[in-house]
């Protein structure tokens, strides 16, 4: 699943640098969890210049299309600028 939602992400956005995490593990027997996995990405991309932090979402959000009905129950984000992670780095 991660590098779906990989090739996902890049198909819709010039990604610099793309970093999924796969946490379902951790959410297996809590209660509501009726499927889906819980994921956690980093995405490094200078298609966020300036966008808002929604906006930056919003795309992602927006590249992930359906997986989000099923496949995802829960996906977390950075979206940050080349120039913001080597800033923080």
């Amino acid at each position: 699943m991660i590098d779906t939602i990989k090739n996902k992400i890049k198909s819709e956005i010039n990604v610099l640098k793309i970093e999924i995490i796969d946490e379902s593990h951790a959410h297996a027997n809590h209660s509501g969890n009726t499927g889906g996995g819980h994921y956690k990405a980093l995405i490094i991309s200078n298609d966020f210049n300036n966008k808002s932090l929604v906006e930056r979402h919003q795309m992602v959000y927006k590249a992930l299309g359906k997986l989000m009905t099923n496949e995802i129950h829960a996906f977390s984000m950075k979206t940050m600028t080349e120039s913001e992670f080597k800033t923080n780095e």
